[in-house]
């Protein structure tokens, strides 16, 4: 075999230290390998750095582990290219599992170019990353509160969200906020209902009727104050992430012409993805690399399932949401294939191929900076012609028992 990398090293890092394995060219044909251990804390991490150089180091891989491979990472990017490996594509062999054998083998991986880097973005798009992927925790935690908060008023018998559509709006709010305060007439509170909801004063009095005490009173202060925290919180997340994009407006500009894709979500597909696609050489190992295209299972000729793979959890949460938006609007490419395939291969797989077909645009627009060309909700009519498409559905209602006499419009 071959090999790739002359001068290369493997590391196996743990939360208190790292294993360390070098091989380098040695007399003749042969090769040396070391190996050492260094302590995990800013100090050791140097001092591997600085045996690296010396060793005349050019390549270092590395497993993913959890994130005690962040600060090894970080600290090597600036001085050889690092290499960050996924645990599944570089199994040792069972039955010799060591620190230091896991080393040797990551060594001898890279040496020879039998595995494939991961994709780590520069440190501008990894600040935004971690803006963005807080802020949907914090906007995941705050959902959270609010059904704790809905169930606690379930408990006390209180049916409010039964009425209102925002149990966190303002004329929910007011209510949840008098309770507290001590008011427990339904009639009251019922009068603090705002806009069209005054409408239902009967349905909130029924509503409002239960047996709420300073047991839940204090749990619900508590819930609300929680959910207070976490709106601001999110306020001033954005706020952040607005600076940390404004280098790449145009990428945002870009990302909101597409159906379906808010500012929001645009912020957390720049986060994912990068704002460069020189690491993806295709769209279609874009969409690998996230997750949104079949699965290759194959086996005996056979392929059981075309799950997907796990991909990016966070982009895909985001596509997901894109892609719902932009089945529900009207006269879009998007829209029409939702349309297309929801009724043969049902709504998640539809969604999916929504995504899919997003990523790939998205591939296409930050390669050639063009904004989205949408090709129409008529477009899949227009490709296999609306002469096959009538024979199409004649022929069904053919099938039903009804005979079909066709006349343009605009014919009298």
């Amino acid at each position: 075999m071959d090999v790739i990398h002359e001068r290369c090293a493997g590391i196996d890092i743990s939360k208190v230290d790292v294993k360390v394995c070098v091989r380098v060219p040695s007399t003749g044909k042969r090769r040396r390998s070391e190996v050492r251990t260094f302590p995990a804390v800013t100090s050791g991490l140097l001092a591997m750095r600085d045996w690296l150089l010396a060793e005349g180091v050019t390549v270092v891989g590395m497993e993913a582990t959890g994130v005690y491979w962040k600060p090894v990472f970080y600290l090597l990017e600036h001085d050889m290219e690092c290499w960050l490996l996924n645990a599944r594509h570089m199994k040792s062999v069972p039955g010799r599992k060591t620190d230091v054998k896991d080393s040797e083998w990551i060594a001898r991986l890279v040496e020879y170019g039998l595995v494939r880097p991961s994709f780590v973005p520069p440190e501008p798009i990894r600040q935004l990353r971690d803006l963005t992927r807080y802020r949907t925790e914090v906007v995941r935690e705050r959902t959270r509160e609010i059904q704790r908060a809905e169930k606690l008023l379930e408990d006390a018998g209180i049916k409010l969200s039964s009425v209102v559509s925002d149990l966190m709006g303002k004329s929910g709010r007011d209510m949840m906020d008098a309770l507290i305060a001590g008011e427990r007439s339904p009639g009251r509170l019922a009068d603090l209902a705002k806009g069209a909801l005054r409408r239902r004063t009967a349905d909130l009095v029924e509503a409002l009727t239960g047996r709420f005490t300073d047991h839940h009173a204090f749990l619900l202060r508590a819930m609300l104050d929680r959910i207070d925290a976490c709106t601001a919180m999110e306020a001033r997340l954005g706020g952040r992430i607005d600076e940390q994009v404004r280098p790449f407006r145009r990428r945002i500009d870009l990302l909101v012409t597409i159906p379906g894709v808010s500012t929001r979500t645009a912020e957390v597909i720049l986060a994912e993805i990068g704002a460069q696609m020189a690491r993806f050489p295709t769209a279609g190992h874009l969409a690998s690399w996230a997750g949104v295209c079949p699965g290759n299972h194959e086996s005996a000729g056979k392929s059981p399932t075309g799950k997907t793979r796990h991909g990016d959890p966070w982009l895909k949460a985001a596509l997901g949401q894109a892609s719902v938006a932009a089945s529900r609007t009207k006269d879009t490419y998007l829209a029409a294939r939702f349309r297309r395939l929801v009724g043969r291969r049902g709504k998640k797989r539809a969604l999916v191929a929504l995504e899919h077909s997003i990523l790939v645009a998205v591939w296409h627009m930050f390669t050639d900076d063009a904004e989205y060309a949408d090709l129409g909700g008529d477009y899949f009519l227009e490709r296999t012609g609306k002469t096959r498409a009538t024979r199409r559905l004649v022929s069904q209602l053919n099938q039903l028992g009804y005979q079909v006499n066709l006349q343009p419009i605009g014919t009298p």
